[in-house]
């Protein structure tokens, strides 16, 4: 089998998979109590003449699998309706907080990878050597942390006692040099985690290729221990980096969602929670279907990227 019929074959099969997601998001939604209807109307007692108007005018009358067909209709002409809470459309606020999100999820899958990986080549190459023994530490520690703890010690010791950022995001354009200066402590906030996770992955898969027959005859032909370590063992020990740093990527969309509270910054994750919060329903909807496209992309990215480094792995089946 071709690896486009392979991809094809995958994206046939995650069909059914986002259609159940969302069709049980649908679900929930409409169990918890209340409505975007209570909250535009301030869950006040108003005359049923009007709640009646409003609730058709949004096809909240309807039973909730047929307003979940409607809704599958519209998304397959790309139409995602509007907000009865804001009145905006739901594709237009997606669009105008997405940016946000990919640029703060992107710098931090960068940046666990730029940490990650060198640290990780370090700790096998040095293994039970002082250089190690702090990068597990640190890894450990990474790991060990909770988000929302180190955004807030961040915010408080650089934003609020030191003074070298803001607590808030400044009213500047995205890619502003005081909105990217703005940015570094999030990044690293979000980027710690996966910077030690990526870390602790490669040392381990990187001892057991080291004791592998084909590292012994490459020093043995008298290649440089560099081009042993770079060049081979490196490259083999990728694969269960590769599935790590693929499911990371998920974090451009979703993963921020307790970085963006924290430090209030305009991206998809704010935009979810306060859309359940106020049951906006066509944004909640939106983006729990942006979410899951997310991660079929990322899954079908580390197959692919499994066939680059590793020729042996075919798509035969």
């Amino acid at each position: 089998m071709s690896l486009a019929n392979y991809v094809l074959r995958r994206v046939v099969v995650t069909i059914p998979v986002l259609l159940g997601v969302t069709a049980i998001t649908f679900s929930l939604l409409h169990v918890a109590p209340g409505d975007p209807i209570d909250v535009v109307t301030g869950f006040q007692n108003v005359d049923d003449d009007v709640e009646a108007s409003l609730r058709a005018e949004y096809g909240l009358d309807r039973p909730v699998w047929e307003q979940y067909l409607v809704w599958v209709a519209d998304v397959l002409t790309l139409e995602f309706g509007e907000s009865p809470v804001t009145g905006r459309d739901v594709g237009a606020t997606i669009a105008e907080r997405l940016p946000y999100t990919l640029l703060l999820g992107g710098s931090a899958w960068l940046l666990s990878l730029l940490i990650g990986i060198p640290a990780g080549v370090v700790a096998a190459v040095k293994r039970g050597e002082p250089a190690d023994e702090v990068s597990r530490i640190a890894a450990l520690a990474g790991i060990a942390t909770p988000n929302f703890w180190l955004g807030l010690v961040l915010l408080l010791v650089f934003g609020v006692h030191l003074g070298w950022f803001r607590v808030i995001p400044p009213d500047a354009p995205l890619l502003s040099l005081e909105m990217l200066w703005f940015m570094l402590l999030p990044t690293i906030t979000l980027g710690t985690a996966s910077a030690a996770l990526v870390m602790r992955l490669l040392r381990s898969s990187m001892l057991r290729e080291l004791n592998e027959g084909y590292v012994r005859t490459a020093r043995a032909k008298g290649l440089r221990e560099r081009t042993v370590i770079w060049k081979h063992v490196l490259r083999n020990s990728l694969i269960a980096v590769v599935t790590v740093a693929g499911l990371q990527i998920t974090l451009l969309v979703d993963g921020a969602v307790v970085v963006e509270q924290v430090f209030s910054w305009p991206g998809m994750g704010r935009l979810l929670v306060d859309a359940i919060g106020r049951r906006d329903f066509p944004v909640v909807q939106a983006s729990v279907l942006l979410i899951g496209v997310t991660v079929v992309v990322a899954n079908l990215l580390v197959d692919i990227t499994y066939s680059y480094l590793d020729p042996r792995i075919r798509y035969d089946r």
